[in-house]
């Protein structure tokens, strides 16, 4: 069967950009306490192979028992791996919102299961904060799973969850967070199940390898949780609100539309006769990276993480450079 490719951002081929506006990493870190966590972690030693202590602290943080907590090696190899056990039970679709991340259906696809972006489905997907746009977006319908993917909920800058406790205690919460620790090399994630969804993590487990996170990204989660990790979190969102603001002015000043976000990440789309995908090409070969937004579905946009001013001012100079 015939896969598209996948489409990501960050460093490719031509190495690491010098200015990378292509990841939703947050631009204030990486975390000074977790990056020293991450290097002094035990990697000589495997880690405790049902995380027992891990998945303590992180069902204590969330205010969850600690049967359901399920650990991925990230937030993408949860994303198969659901697929998957959703596809074993017989599952004829997978729902994804309009414009969504990609793994959503490429996973679905690699289990020949088809994507609907409507209607009733075996798997629903939802985000919030969703990317590419940043937005909190409800999807209304009914499937036998919903998995709410909150990969951006800790870098929040405005507005507030569409989810109420309630509603999010009856389905899955996919949570990664080295994108706001600014430490995305490090991959670790974990998802919370439903209430009552004890059966469901234990069948998760089975179809998972053998210590799917690693001792760096114990060390991260470990860390992630702490009352001095999340003071360093809310005090970064303070200068991305700041940086996104001057980010959004400087484009728009230079003729870009700019659509609404509630995250330090956003689509914007390039004056009038202006092509969004030749020109991230352009922008690259001066060191300036985009996130071509075709593969989200919206041709024509681009959507870029915010930088600090130094990165901002870099990207204007390659694009006054580039007309």
């Amino acid at each position: 069967m015939k896969q598209s490719p996948q489409v990501h951002g960050g460093p490719d081929g031509q190495g690491v950009p010098l200015h990378d506006f292509s990841t939703n990493s947050n631009a204030c870190g990486p975390c000074p306490q977790t990056l020293v966590a991450v290097q002094a972690c035990d990697a000589s030693r495997y880690p405790d192979p049902a995380y027992t202590e891990l998945k303590v602290q992180l069902a204590d943080f969330h205010g969850v028992e600690p049967e359901r907590i399920a650990l991925a090696g990230s937030a993408s190899e949860f994303i198969y791996r659901i697929t998957a056990w959703v596809a074993q039970q017989g599952g004829q679709t997978v729902r994804v919102p309009l414009h969504a991340y990609g793994d959503y259906a490429q996973a679905a696809r690699a289990w020949g299961v088809p994507v609907v972006t409507e209607g009733e489905s075996a798997l629903l997907w939802h985000a919030d904060p969703s990317s590419p746009l940043g937005q909190s977006v409800e999807e209304v319908g009914l499937a036998r799973e919903r998995v709410l993917d909150c990969a951006y909920e800790p870098l929040r800058l405005t507005g507030n969850t569409v989810w109420p406790r309630a509603q999010r205690d009856a389905l899955w919460q996919l949570y990664t967070p080295n994108k706001a620790l600014g430490l995305t090399g490090v991959r670790a994630a974990y998802a919370i199940a439903p209430v009552g969804g004890a059966e469901a993590v234990a069948a998760l487990r089975a179809l998972c390898a053998s210590w799917p996170v690693g001792a760096h990204g114990v060390a991260l989660l470990q860390n992630w949780v702490l009352a001095d990790t999340q003071a360093w979190l809310q005090g970064s969102l303070q200068i991305l609100r700041g940086w996104k603001l001057r980010q959004i002015q400087l484009l728009q000043d230079a003729g870009w539309t700019v659509q609404p976000s509630e995250t330090p990440f956003f689509c914007a789309q390039p004056p009038a006769g202006m092509d969004a995908a030749a020109l991230c090409v352009q922008l690259r070969a001066h060191g300036i990276k985009l996130r071509d937004a075709t593969s989200f579905g919206l041709p024509g946009w681009v959507r870029l993480g915010v930088l600090s001013p130094v990165g901002q001012d870099a990207l204007l100079v390659a694009w006054v450079n580039s007309r």
